[in-house]
């Protein structure tokens, strides 16, 4: 807001106005003085009268001392309003926004952003270096429909090797195998969520073009997004030894029902217990992030 010249007082202003009042009452009071001073000494001009007897008159003594420039009171000053400042105009500074690379070109952009949100994890060994989007959108997608699709998982396999354990004639699922997806699942729950959403969000226009690219006529790939995490929500968590059928070189799990789950459910048993809970904790918070 701009302060007109008219309405803009200054200091200089405000110091020339005081002075200016104290003078003005100094002028006043010395022409009082000089008017008592005339009227006092002038002398009308009249024919000389007759000689009078002279009279010596007593000398008058005034009750109160006549006033004089030593005892008179200071006068008020009226004080002289501050200068109306106005505030400095805040500048608004539009923060700049990260140019988004191309599709084609996106795997560092991405794995960049991937390390980010691992706050000093080290997942460089398990994150695939090329087509990440790619990979990650089909894998995402596939997880949807219950299936697993390794050859484009985001994520490399364990390097360890699945082991299982014989006792009594039966073949049960080694609890050391569950150790593999240990780092898997300590990346995943120790993500905080907001600070994935907020990438997550960066990475839409990316996540979008390659869903787009899987050729599907409507829907988005957010709402393949929670499809996925209800999924993998919804598997068991087995607490108790899992048994296995050995055919050729693949193991089944005995029990129908659990062999009857999606292959994307039958991972999450195969994370062990302990795993498959902190992978749960961060998805339903995800969810609910992916939601409001």
């Amino acid at each position: 807001m701009q302060v007109s010249q008219e309405d803009r007082i200054t200091p200089q202003e405000k110091r020339g106005g005081a002075s200016a009042l104290t003078i003005a009452i100094v002028v006043i009071l010395l022409i009082l003085a000089a008017g008592a001073y005339y009227f006092f000494d002038s002398k009308e001009t009249q024919p000389e009268p007759e000689q009078p007897t002279a009279v010596t008159l007593p000398e008058i003594i005034p009750e109160q001392p006549l006033p004089t420039d030593a005892n008179l009171p200071e006068p008020e000053v009226e004080p002289v309003p501050e200068p109306v400042v106005e505030p400095p105009v805040a500048q608004v500074t539009t923060p700049q926004v990260e140019p988004i690379p191309t599709l084609a070109d996106s795997d560092s952009y991405v794995k960049a952003k991937t390390l980010d949100v691992a706050n000093g994890m080290k997942i460089d060994p398990i994150l695939v270096e090329k087509d990440i989007i790619r990979h990650f959108v089909v894998f995402v997608d596939n997880i949807a429909q219950g299936e697993l699709a390794r050859k484009v998982s985001p994520l490399k396999a364990p390097n360890s090797q699945f082991t299982v354990s014989d006792m009594s004639n039966k073949t049960y699922l080694n609890p050391d195998s569950y150790h593999r997806y240990d780092l898997y699942a300590d990346f995943i729950s120790n993500l905080d969520e907001q600070q994935l959403v907020a990438t997550y969000e960066q990475l839409t226009p990316l996540l979008n073009q390659a869903f787009d690219e899987l050729g599907y006529s409507n829907g988005s790939f957010n709402e393949r997004m929670i499809d996925a995490i209800d999924v993998v929500l919804a598997a068991p968590i087995i607490e108790q030894a899992i048994e296995l059928n050995s055919v050729s070189v693949n193991y089944k799990f005995v029990d129908p029902q659990l062999e009857s789950l999606p292959n994307a459910q039958k991972l999450m048993i195969r994370m062990g217990p302990e795993n498959s809970k902190k992978v749960k904790i961060a998805l339903r918070k995800l969810k609910k992030q992916l939601q409001e």
